[in-house]
């Protein structure tokens, strides 16, 4: 007896730690997964199945087909692979993976189900091939709590990335079951009477929408139009020809400064014909029913040109006004308009008043962004909305990990419990673009988990996910260095923001550290903490042993990042020992040092920015770094 209850005990352990090796592998993890006895072909000779069996599911999955495939593996032994549509499937995008001692089969109640189904799969088989386990018999249920789970990335703060680079993200969203792919743009479009506004930033032309549209389409992905209508046209106001449509044509008082050239006129009508004419060209190469306006930070906005009007009418109804006609334009081209959603919750009062068609977005990056009191406005108007967190990797280098997780977190969270339709994660490209795409992987990765299955942390096993998934190191220490690298900024001490420490001394070169709310707090014990932590993660990205098909370029860049932010320690610790803190009062010998050394990091950003990305933008990325070059070669 005793000697049956031992076996016993012996066979629920390793068949939990077994279920528990799996869930490993499983990223989005699955709403629902029973593991029962037995594995694949548990009754023939072999504990595995077939290999030529595996090997031709292998080969079905990345194609979009239906029907039974048999494989006989003897006589007397029939694998079979079956892919099916099932009616019976309610939720949306539903679909049903049992795995039993001969078959695999995924049902779906539409074909975007099968294909996730197939995703779940090719996690299962690969984690049968990395711990030498038998597939094993399992039953998943799954569907994701969002309906459109959405990624946008930021390509008009200098950074277009190649269509390699664009077709490898794409593949790297579906393999993570997002739907949805944006482009946010400003002047990156090659309009083809507007060459002055683009020329020199490698803009994305109508082919390459085609192209990728249609690559999206066969993933799965909707590739929604983005092209911002209203606030932060400046790419286009620098330009003297588009100067009459200007709010605040020259310096007008925001709450952001002194600003001009930032925001359209509303009431000229130059400003909305300028639109028709955008949208006519961009939208018709796009399939998508859906259209991102933007209309977000339109600061300038009652402080120029439409001053007397927005004290007349109100700001907040100068604003529906115009934002309606935008709605009417995208309309007209059979698209629905998403509009970022900050500015009509200055004014809540109005937010009935928005056409019912429109999609709010509603944007939030800090780790306690207050979604549980926006959300509620939107949804009793009855309008459709978003939550858009981010993935805090802008004006960061190396990223900021837990606040970025946190506030994905909390989208997903709030977002469920309000019924939001959609979870889009936001990339942006803030202040030269200057994370490279390995930092963001992380982020991106959290960002598809939680948007699928909001309940379950996907940060336990994130580790795992990426180096068998992303990276395919087999050492393991490339995904603990990146995300050792993501958390580094903690240890610096300051106040949350929508920047790290690095990124500050960077940026803030010429300015108080003690007229800002994060850099007053910068101590110097801190900075050499953050960069101790830096150092150690470099020593586990050497020592890592990626085989993916960028291996190369993602451990030069994300060594590159981490260099960038170790400039920036060592320039906030020489501001500390310097005269009032200020950059101007570093003595000559340090200066000459962090001159040489920033000379070398300009010069392997330049080259590795071609590898992912167009040759436009590189200019004006690079100039910001220059800039700070220049500071230290001067006479102070």
């Amino acid at each position: 007896m005793k000697i049956t209850t031992f076996f016993l005990l012996a066979f629920m352990l390793q068949h939990a730690t077994a279920a528990q090796q799996l869930r490993e592998y499983l990223m989005p993890m699955p709403q629902h997964m029973q593991i029962t006895e037995g594995h694949l072909n548990h009754y023939h000779k072999t504990a595995f199945a077939s290999d030529q069996f595996i090997r031709t599911v292998e080969q079905i999955i990345p194609f979009n087909i239906k029907g039974t495939v048999k494989d006989y593996y003897s006589p007397l032994f029939t694998n079979s692979f079956k892919l099916a549509l099932d009616p019976k499937l309610k939720r949306a995008q539903e679909y049903k993976l049992t795995i039993d001692s001969c078959s695999i089969t995924i049902k779906g109640n539409n074909e975007a189900a099968l294909f996730y189904g197939k995703q779940t799969l090719q996690q299962i088989i690969k984690y049968s091939k990395d711990t030498g386990r038998p597939i094993p018999c399992l039953t998943i249920s799954d569907w994701p709590d969002f309906e459109r789970r959405g990624y946008m990335l930021d390509i008009s703060r200098d950074k277009v990335p190649s269509m390699e680079t664009l077709y490898s993200i794409i593949d790297f969203l579906a393999f993570f079951k997002i739907n949805e792919f944006q482009l946010y743009t400003e002047h990156t479009f090659a309009y083809k009477n507007h060459a002055t506004v683009w020329k020199g930033a490698s803009p994305i032309t109508a082919e390459e929408i085609k192209l990728l549209d249609a690559f999206c389409k066969s993933r799965f992905i909707d590739l929604v139009p983005n092209q911002n209508s209203f606030g932060h046209m400046e790419n286009w106001l620098k330009h003297d020809e588009y100067l009459h449509l200007a709010e605040c044509p020259t310096d007008c008082k925001t709450i952001w400064g002194q600003r001009s050239r930032h925001s359209l006129n509303p009431l000229n009508p130059k400003s909305l014909e300028l639109m028709q004419e955008l949208y006519a060209e961009l939208l018709p190469n796009f399939s998508s029913t859906y259209f991102n306006i933007g209309c977000d930070e339109t600061v300038e906005l009652g402080n120029g040109l439409s001053k007397e009007a927005c004290k007349e009418k109100g700001k907040g109804t100068v604003y529906l006004d115009f934002v309606k006609k935008l709605n009417t334009e995208a309309n007209k081209h059979g698209k629905k308009a998403q509009f970022w959603g900050d500015i009509i919750l200055n004014y809540p009062e109005l937010i009935p008043s928005l056409p019912q068609n429109m999609t709010a977005m509603v944007w939030g990056y800090e780790s306690y962004f207050p979604f549980e009191k926006q959300l509620p406005r939107f949804k009793h108007s009855g309008l459709d909305f978003y939550v858009c967190p981010g993935t805090g990797t802008w004006r960061s280098l190396i990223g900021r990990n837990r606040d970025a997780f946190a506030n994905l977190q909390r989208a997903a969270q709030y977002g469920k419990t309000y019924g939001a339709k959609g979870y889009l994660n936001t990339n942006w490209g803030d202040w030269g673009h200057w994370q490279p795409l390995s930092v963001c992987y992380p982020a991106m990765t959290v960002g598809a988990a939680y948007a699928w299955n909001t309940t379950i942390n996907p940060t336990e096993n994130l580790s795992t996910v990426l180096d068998k998934f992303v990276f395919k190191d087999p050492s393991g220490k490339l995904s603990e260095a990146l995300l050792k690298l993501g958390n580094a900024y903690l240890l610096c001490g300051i106040p949350e923001g929508n920047a790290n420490a690095f990124h500050l001394m960077l940026r803030r070169y010429k300015w108080s550290m003690k007229g800002h709310y994060q850099t007053k707090m910068i101590t110097k014990d801190k900075l050499l903490a953050a960069k101790a932590e830096i150092n150690k993660a470099l020593e586990l990205l050497q020592a890592s042993t990626p085989t993916c098909s960028d291996a190369a370029i993602t451990v030069e860049e994300i060594r590159h990042a981490a260099n960038l932010a170790k400039h920036g320690i060592k320039l906030g610790v020489a501001r500390l020992e310097a005269k009032k803190l200020a950059t101007k009062n570093i003595d000559s010998p340090t200066r000459s040092m962090l001159s040489v050394e920033l000379e070398q990091i300009v010069k392997k950003h330049n080259e590795l920015w071609t590898k992912r990305n167009r040759i436009g933008g590189l200019k004006s990325s690079e100039q910001k770094l220059n800039d700070l070059l220049n500071y230290y070669q001067q006479p102070h």
